[in-house]
């Protein structure tokens, strides 16, 4: 926890980030699904057994920039989020997480949605 903290505090908001990157296939990384409004990669720092992102291809800097008209897409992301997680064989439930700003611990400024799951979860998650 205390690395994430310090990659929080040390992130910082705007420019290119290393989502914008591998949605365009710059970096490469195990995808576990994509459309065109999204893509879901496991985490290469996971917390839990699965451990997936949910990125939006829209660079969203966190949640409390997103506009209004973002709503759909917003939604679609938490129903990309279920599906995920049918297929990751998480019935027995799942965790999703969404960081924002530096007291959230968000480290990387590109909205993005944690899956969680595969063990028990505690609470409470701070």
């Amino acid at each position: 926890m205390a690395d994430e903290m310090k990659a929080a505090a040390s992130a910082k908001p705007g420019g290119d980030t290393i989502f914008g990157k591998i949605i365009r296939k710059e970096i490469p990384s195990e995808t576990v699904y994509e459309d065109d409004q999204c893509i879901v990669i496991n985490d290469i720092n996971p917390t839990a057994p699965v451990h997936v992102l949910v990125i939006p291809k829209k660079p969203i800097t966190q949640l409390a920039e997103a506009a209004d008209d973002d709503e759909q897409l917003l939604g679609h992301l938490l129903i990309v989020a279920k599906k995920v997680a049918k297929k990751l064989e998480l019935g027995g439930g799942f965790r999703v997480v969404i960081n924002a700003g530096p007291d959230g611990c968000q480290s990387v400024y590109h909205l993005h949605l944690h899956v969680i799951g595969g063990r028990q979860l505690s609470w409470p998650p701070g």
